[in-house]
């Protein structure tokens, strides 16, 4: 396990606590531009919230086939990944020639048909995300879909994870755990379990 991913950060006090936490994450995600997500994010907020000193983790774009008025919006920002959804293996080539960012494909999976679509994006992504067709309803898709593919770059796995799942089992098939919905009560993130999801992910981490 080389670590995790919590999505969906909005505010300054939550971003705040999960840099400074003593096990931050990997990697941070912000929601730039799909506005059906009750976690999206708008520029201007953007820019106050990624003026933090990010210390040891990676900032990260979820964009949904993103178009260049947003890429254009947002490349001031000092974002490490972009994330894309819905865009060919062209369009990400293009969008990391031109804004010269790391990139994590995300995938979004039903069944073994839509797993196999990786080998189309096998050189344009740094990091391969699988995910659940829901988007912002943090469904879930059978992980065990991907327990057997072998990819030479890092996997991240995402879909309706929990902090009380057995997440020892995620690194039987993945290098890093995103999540977002599982770290919220009531549609908004939770510090309590932030904080328990972070300190079990470091407990995985050592027994790895």
């Amino acid at each position: 396990m080389k670590g995790c991913k919590i999505c969906g950060i909005s505010d300054l006090e939550t971003l705040k606590f999960v840099i400074n936490h003593r096990y931050p994450p990997k990697f941070i995600g912000f929601i730039c531009n799909y506005e059906k997500s009750s976690r999206y994010v708008e520029v201007e907020k953007l820019n106050e919230l990624l003026a933090l000193n990010k210390k040891k983790s990676y900032f990260v774009a979820v964009l949904v086939k993103p178009d260049k008025e947003i890429l254009e919006k947002i490349k001031h920002l000092p974002f490490d990944y972009y994330q894309i959804y819905d865009c060919t293996p062209e369009e990400i080539k293009e969008i990391k020639k031109r804004y010269n960012k790391r990139i994590i494909v995300a995938l979004t999976i039903k069944d073994k048909s839509d797993v196999q679509k990786y080998h189309l994006f096998t050189e344009v992504t740094d990091i391969y995300l699988f995910d659940s067709k829901g988007y912002e309803k943090s469904m879930a898709f059978n992980h065990e879909l991907i327990k057997k593919i072998k990819i030479n770059k890092p996997l991240m796995i995402a879909g309706d994870i929990q902090i009380n799942d057995h997440l020892e089992n995620y690194k039987k098939i993945a290098d890093i755990i995103d999540i977002s919905g599982g770290l919220e009560t009531s549609g908004v993130k939770d510090k309590s379990k932030i904080d328990i999801f972070l300190n079990r992910i470091k407990q995985v981490h050592n027994e790895t």
